[in-house]
């Protein structure tokens, strides 16, 4: 009664609207506001924005003008006094992302007091600008040519970047608040750009259109002559559109009637009383999502499904933080994991993550989604059961009986691992970035395919996108690419899960964590560098091994490893080129620049003081 009740309420707050709105009233703002690009393409631009040339002033919001210029897509942001170039919009999480014109020195506002009240966009990120010698190689990528000289090259740092390994020689200037920034790697040669380029993202919070994109809808002033904000149905959607504008027709007499009946079921509602109190805005945005998703292969079930499946939840497999594992069967007699979630006090977003993600996915190397349970804050996820659970049960078991994978079977499980991977970023609709690799996520089947698991933190982004925009940061310490923690080493995209997976891969040829420090040498604590000065100096690899092909499987893992873990991101490969690798032989392959050279010290600082009491970070 209370999903009827709650239903009633809704329904009561949207047919109000329908009686104080104007009939039949069409699309927020009228046609005139439809989405469009500039001439040359570009990103979409819709309320809040609008562009000047071709858009009504009513379209868009103060301060959020766009301009079409010389192939450019333009937008004015005041409290810089600059044109930015628009890369792309966010209009779910209200964040533009632009770069500067070609040549123009943007920074020295920055140090000049800027006036943040002039415009509507939010700076939101605390910088400090950075001035070291030339004789400081790490600066020199990131050194600003326009406010660098001859003596000192100066660059901005994330003000929460670790800075105790920074040499003497550098001081910094001045903290100032920014937009985000991001390192751009452009894939050619850009003969308009001075290096380094950086993206710079903004917020918005005024106005909030984020309640009406979730639904799924446009979002506009009511018209012409009104500052108040609606909804309505996607304009490509001409269902949506007949359907609200039947609904408007007739509101007269139908809602009115109606109106009766809700106001009844009201009363109702509130007469009741509730034995607890669930979080109903969670229970309600999950049930949007999964209205959006029917056509989707994985079977919902209820809770109460779930108790015959697991015969009451008898057999328990696995337990995390996540929350219990337990086996269980399907009416057609397949054997299934059912993975009951818990703490979702929050919106849902992880078990949106999953659903969204996994259940569009057909791979070989991607563990299948059966089923989900969605019943009222009951959440849980159905997949094909892995009868060896995960690698992580063989490559740190202390139990030498669970150490009977051959290196010729775990080049197999790192290839399949890397082919997995390499389909989420390129083989998918939309890539997909996993940001959780770690061998605790990588589930084994009956014949030790490897197969990737929990999709919890996994962001979507559109193929033609090579840059993701973060809020915070989002993994497992130990397998979190440099980039994530902070943008001065780049940006965050799809190889972010190529160091993921290179540490992975160490850890399959260790047998133990990149981290030791339980070894007798205290140079073995940090297993990447201390494999890596071993190959270098032509030693073996500490490793005992049956044959010479075992050896020779074990190096190429490694030098792949270490190409992966490149500190910088247009260091490493692309998780294809990752495949072809693994595939190729040891003697084509040649060892990687020293990825420890100019960041040991960084690195030891950086782990012990930023992530050593964090064990999982998301948005």
């Amino acid at each position: 009664m209370k999903r009827r009740g709650m239903g009633s309420f809704h329904i009561f707050h949207f047919l109000s609207l329908l009686l104080l709105g104007s009939v039949g009233a069409g699309f927020c703002g009228g046609d005139s506001c439809k989405p469009l690009h500039c001439p040359h393409g570009g990103p979409v631009v819709q309320f809040p924005f609008r562009i000047k040339e071709r858009h009504p002033p009513h379209c868009g919001y103060p301060g959020f003008d766009i301009s079409c210029q010389d192939k450019n897509t333009l937008v004015r942001i005041q409290s810089m006094n600059r044109d930015l170039v628009v890369v792309d919009i966010d209009y779910t999480e209200q964040i533009i992302m632009m770069l500067p014109k070609p040549k123009d020195c943007i920074w020295l506002p920055f140090l000049n007091n800027l006036n943040l009240s002039a415009s509507p966009f939010l700076f939101y990120r605390d910088f400090t600008f950075i001035s070291c010698s030339k004789n400081v190689e790490f600066s020199r990528d990131y050194a600003l040519p326009c406010l660098s000289d001859v003596e000192q090259d100066i660059f901005p740092l994330r003000a929460d970047a670790p800075v105790g390994s920074m040499p003497v020689s550098c001081r910094p200037i001045k903290t100032v608040l920014m937009p985000d920034l991001d390192r751009i790697y452009f894939d050619r040669p850009q003969n308009d750009y001075e290096e380094p380029v950086y993206l710079l993202s903004l917020r918005w919070d005024v106005p909030s259109c984020k309640e009406c994109r979730w639904r799924g809808m446009e979002c506009g002033f009511k018209n012409e002559s009104s500052s108040d904000i609606c909804c309505h149905p996607p304009r490509h959607d001409k269902g949506l559109k007949e359907k609200y504008g039947i609904i408007g027709a007739g509101a007269s007499v139908g809602t009115l009637l109606l109106l009766i009946t809700v106001v009844t079921s009201i009363k109702v509602y509130h007469s009741r009383k509730l034995n607890r109190k669930l979080d109903v805005e969670n229970e309600i945005e999950v049930e949007k999502f999964l209205e959006g998703y029917k056509s989707l292969r994985p079977k919902r079930y209820s809770y109460a499904d779930l108790k015959k499946i697991t015969d009451q939840f008898k057999d328990k497999v696995g337990q995390g933080g996540y929350g219990s594992v337990f086996k269980g069967k399907l009416p057609n007699g397949t054997i299934v994991a059912v993975k009951i979630l818990k703490n979702f006090g929050g919106d849902g977003g992880e078990f949106i993550n999953e659903v969204g993600t996994i259940g569009r996915i057909h791979h070989v190397n991607v563990v299948r989604l059966l089923g989900f349970c969605a019943d009222r804050l009951k959440r849980a996820l159905i997949y094909e059961f892995m009868p060896n659970e995960s690698l992580e049960k063989f490559i740190f078991s202390k139990n030498t009986h669970n150490h009977f994978l051959t290196w010729e079977k775990l080049q197999g499980i790192a290839i399949g691992i890397a082919r997995g991977i390499e389909y989420l970023h390129q083989g998918c609709e939309q890539r997909i970035l996993h940001f959780d690799i770690k061998p605790n996520n990588i589930l084994l089947d009956q014949n030790f395919s490897p197969k990737i698991s929990d999709f919890g933190l996994a962001k979507l982004c559109s193929k033609g996108k090579s840059v993701v925009s973060m809020t915070a940061a989002r993994g497992t310490k130990g397998y979190i690419a440099p980039e994530v923690y902070s943008r001065n080493f780049g940006n965050v995209s799809s190889k972010s899960d190529v160091y993921s997976f290179g540490m992975l891969l160490l850890e399959m040829v260790g047998g133990r964590k990149n981290t030791d420090t339980t070894v007798e040498s205290t140079s073995q604590v940090y297993f990447p560098e201390w494999i890596y000065m071993r190959l270098c100096q032509g030693e073996d690899m500490g490793l005992s091994f049956a044959s010479n092909e075992d050896n020779k499987i074990a190096k190429k893992l490694t030098i792949v490893a270490l190409w992966c873990i490149q500190w910088y991101p247009a260091d490493r490969p692309f998780m294809k080129t990752v495949v072809l690798m693994l595939e190729g032989k040891t003697e084509t392959l040649t060892m990687p620049p020293n990825p420890f050279a100019s960041t040991t010290s960084a690195n030891t600082n950086f782990e012990n003081t930023h992530i050593a009491n964090l064990s999982t970070i998301s948005e």
